[in-house]
């Protein structure tokens, strides 16, 4: 129940008691002093009149107690259906956007002051966090690269023994490994912070999917995996030619290493409406329900029994979830497990005027 149907009800209960009060009291009053007066004969009669003028004027008072009391509520309880509905839309990208106030002193209004004051406190929370990730990535960029740079000169060298060899081969990919964290935090630390400029022009969306698809076969043949492009419609978005091929590869990757042995992949691209769907479908162990909601949550990668094997490092979907927000589409994930994950991307499409030829 809402606090407005509350109170009206507390308000109306309230009325009624008082008016009944004041009718019976009223009631009482009026009988103690005819029969003090020994009217006797016109008692009934005043009685009467009495109740009817209780009623006459009792009943219409508690209709507009109630509409008035409906309507003080209403309009009391307006300022803050108004706050819930604005804080409703607060995310992480609009935190210096501060809630509007009344200014005129309320409990409402300093409830308001205190939302923005918090407000304000977790957008510098999420600066610093920012700054320190992509600080912290900027300064391991260096070292990696030389560590990466003397392993790889340490492997050319000939008098290596294969155990030595084995090490440094062993060493040069985990430091590829980190390399590969590293950059993704760069980016998405930058794409946070509203760091990354897209290059939007009308992209000839097919194209790259085709692209993919035969990097997709080249990802799939050492795991036996069947592929399949199942349609590839003539469509152009407005987009990012480099972020949207990051896009597409990094699904292609993950339906490939999410996947059985012997399974497969279905790729498709159809146009429903103004938008550009893409739908990848893959036959993997797929996902419980219980962690669907998290698989675009940073370094989130499922069941350990199912991703210790798999290399990777939880970065990928984030990524792909912000090159989608980036071009004003959407990313969905459907998974029934032990059978298939079904990944669905759509964006909008180029009006016909900007189709390239």
């Amino acid at each position: 129940m809402t606090i407005r149907r509350r109170l009206t009800l507390w308000y109306a209960g309230v009325l009624i008691v008082s008016l009944l009060v004041t009718g019976v009291g009223t009631y009482q009053e009026i009988s103690e002093q005819l029969r003090h007066n020994h009217r006797k004969e016109p008692s009934a009669h005043a009685l009467d009149e009495t109740s009817e003028m209780i009623f006459q004027v009792g009943l219409p008072a508690v209709i507009l107690g109630l509409l008035g009391g409906w309507w003080l509520t209403r309009r009391a309880l307006s300022p803050m259906e108004k706050l819930t509905d604005a804080i409703k839309k607060i995310h992480e990208h609009n935190l210096r956007e501060p809630l509007s106030r009344t200014r005129n002193g309320d409990e409402l209004d300093q409830l308001t002051g205190g939302f923005n004051d918090t407000l304000a406190r977790l957008d510098g929370s999420f600066n610093r966090i920012r700054e320190f990730t992509l600080h912290a990535s900027h300064e391991l960029k260096t070292p990696l690269t030389v560590l990466r740079g003397e392993t790889e000169t340490a492997l050319r060298e000939e008098l290596l023994s294969p155990a030595e060899r084995e090490r440094a081969a062993s060493q040069l990919e985990e430091l590829r490994r980190l390399t590969h964290i590293v950059d993704g935090l760069t980016l998405l630390a930058k794409a946070d912070g509203g760091q990354i400029a897209l290059t939007l022009e009308p992209v000839r969306l097919d194209e790259l999917v085709r692209d993919n698809f035969a990097d997709l076969q080249i990802l799939a043949e050492p795991h036996g995996i069947q592929v399949e492009l199942a349609a590839c419609e003539k469509i152009s978005v407005r987009g990012d030619r480099h972020r949207l091929r990051q896009l597409l590869l990094n699904l292609a990757d993950n339906a490939v290493k999410y996947n059985q042995p012997q399974g497969s992949v279905i790729m498709s691209l159809r146009q429903s409406g103004n938008l550009a769907q893409f739908t990848i479908v893959n036959t993997g162990v797929g996902i419980s329900p219980a962690i669907l909601p998290r698989v675009f949550d940073r370094f989130f990668r499922g069941d350990p029994a199912h991703t210790n094997t798999i290399e990777g490092c939880g970065l990928g979907l984030s990524i792909a979830q912000w090159i989608v927000s980036a071009h004003a589409g959407t990313i969905q994930f459907v998974s029934e497990p032990s059978r298939q994950t079904i990944v669905t991307v759509q964006i909008p499409v180029c009006t016909t005027e900007t189709i390239p030829a």
